[in-house]
């Protein structure tokens, strides 16, 4: 589809230029709520050492097949001894908390702070709200033993594609695996990223398919999962000033 032009959007404006002394003051705000963020954040990751991270659209309703399979999927990990993260919102983020719950493990999510959209679930044992995105991604990220992507919009999909460049470049251990639930949604864009990315352009390596699965099958998946090592932490090699 041809870019259209895009109707013109309402920007605030200041109703006077800002002093530097209030640009640095704003600044400081904002470093200091990340820094307030991060501290909480691991804080609060710490406690749940063996966890699974389940992502997903907000908009999928409990009618839908894949809410269904992302509760009794996420039931059977919890079951497992793992505890399950998400982002705490409605959707699959909801049914795999639900399924966590109504299993007795426990549930967890990480919050965003949003003017629509965003309502924390009622399947949650323990929760911690993120007004920053990044500051949420990472905890998402952080040191879990299993990354399950459920069909999703450009969050999930912005979440998958993150993951895999830390894979990718080393950030994130290789052996922990990424998920992709269904076959019927995720298929198209594994032959993207083959066919596209890999054959045609070149612009990854021939591992990096390798990255993520494909999959579907409870027993499976719950074996892939087993078979992962338990992350204790993502290991800190800045060598900088």
């Amino acid at each position: 589809m041809p870019c259209k032009p895009k109707t013109r959007a309402v920007h605030y404006r200041a109703p006077r230029p800002l002093t530097v002394a209030e640009i640095d003051c704003d600044a400081h705000k904002r470093v200091s709520l990340v820094h307030k963020e991060f501290k909480r954040g691991f804080a609060f990751i710490r406690k749940y050492p063996k966890s699974v991270s389940i992502f997903g659209s907000s908009m999928i309703t409990d009618q839908d097949p894949y809410y269904r399979k992302a509760t009794q999927l996420a039931a059977k990990i919890a079951k497992a001894g793992y505890t399950i993260v998400t982002g705490g919102g409605p959707g699959i983020m909801e049914a795999a908390n639900r399924g966590a719950f109504m299993a007795g493990g426990q549930s967890v999510g990480l919050n965003i702070k949003l003017p629509h959209e965003q309502v924390r679930n009622r399947y949650l044992t323990d929760y911690l709200e993120f007004y920053y995105f990044f500051a949420r991604k990472v905890m998402l990220s952080f040191a879990a033993e299993a990354y399950i992507f459920f069909p999703g919009g450009y969050g999930t999909l912005d979440e998958f594609f993150e993951i895999a460049t830390l894979v990718q470049t080393n950030r994130i251990n290789m052996a922990v695996p990424l998920i992709l639930f269904g076959k019927e949604f995720w298929r198209p864009m594994d032959k993207l990223i083959r066919n596209n990315l890999l054959r045609k352009h070149r612009t990854i390596l021939k591992t990096d398919p390798s990255i993520y699965c494909v999959a579907e099958d409870e027993k499976k998946i719950l074996e892939i999962i087993a078979r992962s090592p338990i992350v204790e932490t993502i290991p800190f090699t800045y060598q900088g000033k």
